[in-house]
């Protein structure tokens, strides 16, 4: 597995990202039919189901499951947004974000060291939850920033969470918490790294070298605010 056969084979990678984020988060993955689906237990409470690029028959097995409840989700790997906005609209559905995308970075290319966090006043704590391991910078009691990576397989590191409090912005927090995540990793021979990335979060990781694989479509049977999956 290399990071540019899963660029050509985002099936593959949806199960792999899958898997890692549902790790990262405690969450345990089923399968609906061909879909992996997680019952999510933060502000949105819901069961969501993933796809890449649904054909017009299982966009109405997913547009059916999303009307058995009002709060359920469905998050499409596409390399042809288009194309599920039309659907979408097709089968009355909401589109609740558009904004995030699939990244991929060959983990070679990544520092193994810890880096040095970039002020006096912040602390870092690392601690592993259920094979997830976690990072926060505090600056006393105040949480400044933290993430998530989970290791599927032992090859693929998936980063999650990485969320930089809006008062200590632009201080390199982001940087420095992809990279300490990214030497926890290198505990396991890990070869490949994904994430999903917020508008604001592809910046960073295209400057650590990470690549755009497709975009990401969020959909619903009833409107509601679905905050981003990566943020920093």
């Amino acid at each position: 597995m290399t990071a540019e056969s899963l660029m050509e084979d985002i099936g593959s990678l949806l199960d792999v990202w899958v898997t890692g984020w549902a790790g990262c988060r405690g969450y345990q993955v089923e399968h609906v039919g061909r879909f992996p689906a997680v019952d999510r237990d933060d502000a949105i409470k819901a069961r969501e189901f993933f796809a890449v690029d649904p054909d017009d028959e299982d966009f109405s097995a997913l547009s059916e499951q999303l009307r058995e409840a009002p709060d359920r989700l469905v998050t499409v790997l596409t390399k042809d947004p288009q194309r599920y906005l039309a659907l979408a609209d097709r089968h009355g559905l909401y589109v609740n974000s558009t904004s995030q995308s699939m990244m991929i970075v060959d983990m070679d290319t990544q520092d193994t060291e810890d880096p040095w966090l970039p002020d006096d006043d912040l602390e870092v704590s690392y601690s592993v939850v259920e094979g997830s391991h976690r990072a926060e910078i505090r600056s006393g009691e105040e949480l400044a920033a933290g993430g998530r990576v989970f290791v599927v397989d032992g090859s693929v590191a998936v980063f999650d969470q990485i969320i930089t409090q809006d008062a200590f912005r632009r201080r390199g927090l982001g940087s420095f918490l992809m990279k300490s995540l990214a030497a926890r990793s290198f505990e396991h021979p890990v070869e490949i790294g994904l994430l999903l990335a917020s508008a604001d979060g592809r910046h960073l990781y295209s400057h650590l070298g990470w690549q755009e694989v497709c975009a990401v479509v969020m959909l619903s049977a009833t409107q509601h605010k679905v905050p981003d999956v990566s943020t920093s």
